[in-house]
């Protein structure tokens, strides 16, 4: 399976149903995008003043990703994340904390075990393969 193809589902329930749909993608994601928002390594990437965009990407994708609606191709054609993210400067440490804020988001976000076990696993691996670089990450404006 490649990342951004989606696991595979049962005919009777996915797991965009099985841990609680949109409303449930949409806690996770708001409580990682707190965590960012004070991020001094994982802020700079994102351009906007607002992450609003940001958190609408990030749920369209997972939802889609986990069996739910397919509005994120709908709205922006494949998910291709290697090459969405090949512009940001992503490396170990990077890595690291965007982990750290997306274990968080998962793990305060009432799922079960195995569903948090689950989503883990794929936001793991997934994080894992946009690494691209191993420089240092440049310091921002003002350090």
């Amino acid at each position: 399976m490649n990342i951004g193809d989606g696991p595979p589902t049962s005919p009777e329930q996915s797991f965009y149903e099985a841990v609680g749909g949109h409303d449930t993608f949409v806690r996770i994601v708001d409580t990682f995008y707190a965590g960012v928002a004070d991020d001094p390594l994982l802020r700079p990437m994102y351009p906007e003043t607002d992450l609003t965009g940001a958190k609408h990407r990030l749920v369209m994708f997972l939802e889609q990703f986990w069996g739910g609606p397919t509005t994120y191709s709908e709205e922006r054609g494949h998910p291709r994340l290697r090459m969405r993210h090949q512009p940001f400067h992503i490396n170990p440490d990077a890595r690291d904390h965007w982990l750290s804020h997306m274990r968080v988001a998962v793990e305060t976000s009432g799922l079960s075990p195995i569903h948090t076990v689950t989503l883990m696993d794929y936001l793991e691996r997934s994080a894992h393969s946009l690494i691209n670089t191993f420089e240092p990450t440049p310091p921002t404006e003002g350090n």
